[in-house]
């Protein structure tokens, strides 16, 4: 998530990663037509385009993907502790 709301955007966010995001955070993800696929997250839904034929996401998708987030209700966390830390 922390590479989705960077500032600048990450250019190397794979899409497969993307979508575990989505299911992690308790996403439903159905297959459309083509690359298509709807994402329905908490009350919002969302269609994106899967990036082919490399699987890199590219700016503009990430930023509809950060938009789809917030408006699902999601937000980064401002100080994520790291593994171990108290």
């Amino acid at each position: 998530m922390a590479a989705i709301f960077s500032d600048p955007l990450s250019a190397n966010v794979k899409w497969r990663d993307v979508e575990a995001l989505f299911l992690a955070l308790g996403g439903v993800l159905v297959e459309g037509r083509g690359s298509r696929v709807t994402v329905f997250l908490n009350e919002a839904k969302a269609v994106f385009h899967r990036p082919h034929p490399r699987p890199d996401t590219d700016k503009g998708a990430l930023r509809a993907v950060r938009r789809f987030l917030l408006e699902a209700g999601v937000r980064p966390e401002k100080n994520p502790k790291k593994p171990g830390a108290p």
